[in-house]
């Protein structure tokens, strides 16, 4: 393996029929990935990629979802947050997919990339986070790894927000247990219980945090199977009915919960100085 740290544009990694393209300087996101000529998330060739929400994938950290109304209050002091430009008055998914990376390392089956963050206004807590990008014939292997470097504990979460093409016959199968209903403001208010994720993605409604996910997520069309696993025990499913991708966003805790009565019991980690959480995602790909 080669070890240079750079700010590469792009870089890519085949297996069998896989391909794996990255664009480290877009946030750390995937731009692209295919089983041959066939798109397994919503994929753009990387020299075509404009910026990362429009990616494949991108990381969440340190948080997932929305932070309400960009600022929070812990551990006794108050901190703010920026709005993102187009979802209100709130902070949407972390700094990770807005920022550069550098490529640290690579070689024909790996990628590393790393995000060293200095307190902002986006972000008051100094962080350094890597993500490891491991691709074989079958499937798509990633982890991430975050470190505190700030002087204090600071609230940590993660998770990846990856796009899935809608076809004809997309489905999805999830066991979950609970739906965290939102308010006019998009922010989670109550669970209601939530027996399982089972149908065709077209019937779908959702733009929910659930709880209690458990297995693989199984997502299949008339092109491919596929099957979601992560450490992580939270879905984000964004269902949204008049466009061409939907989303399955393994999380590690409730949307929000940095301003729920106890975070802690909600997924967010309260990570100490030098301290470090890790989490991973798998898709295993198979092809009809």
């Amino acid at each position: 393996m080669t070890s240079h740290a750079s700010t590469t544009h792009s870089f890519e990694l085949h297996a069998g029929a896989l391909r794996l393209a990255l664009r480290p300087d877009l946030g750390g996101c995937i731009a692209g990935l295919w089983h041959g000529e066939t798109p397994i998330l919503r994929s753009s060739e990387p020299v075509e990629l404009a910026g990362s929400r429009a990616s494949a994938c991108y990381p969440l950290l340190p948080y997932s979802n929305r932070l309400g109304h960009a600022r929070f209050r812990w551990k006794g002091h108050d901190y703010t947050t920026r709005a993102s430009a187009d979802d209100g008055p709130h902070s949407l998914h972390g700094v990770g997919w807005q920022r550069p990376w550098e490529t640290v390392s690579s070689s024909a089956l790996e990628v590393v990339l790393r995000y060293r963050h200095a307190p902002d206004a986006d972000w008051p807590f100094a962080f350094e986070a890597s993500q490891y990008f491991t691709l074989g014939p079958q499937s798509l292997h990633v982890e991430m790894v975050l470190t505190s470097l700030a002087e204090a504990a600071q609230p940590v979460g993660l998770g990846w927000h990856p796009y899935f093409p809608k076809r004809a016959r997309s489905r999805l199968h999830a066991e979950v247990a609970g739906r965290w209903d939102k308010d006019a403001l998009q922010l989670p208010v109550r669970k209601v219980a939530q027996p399982g994720i089972d149908g065709d993605v077209a019937h779908l409604d959702f733009d929910h945090c659930f709880d209690g996910w458990r297995g693989a997520a199984r997502i299949r069309d008339e092109r491919f199977s596929l099957q979601l696993t992560s450490s992580l025990d939270r879905l984000v499913v964004y269902t949204p009915q008049t466009k061409d991708y939907f989303c399955v966003e393994p999380v590690s805790h409730v949307s929000n919960a940095i301003h729920m009565a106890d975070p802690l019991a909600h997924g967010l980690r309260s990570l100490a100085p030098g301290e470090s959480t890790r989490a991973w995602m798998q898709l295993d790909v198979g092809v009809l």
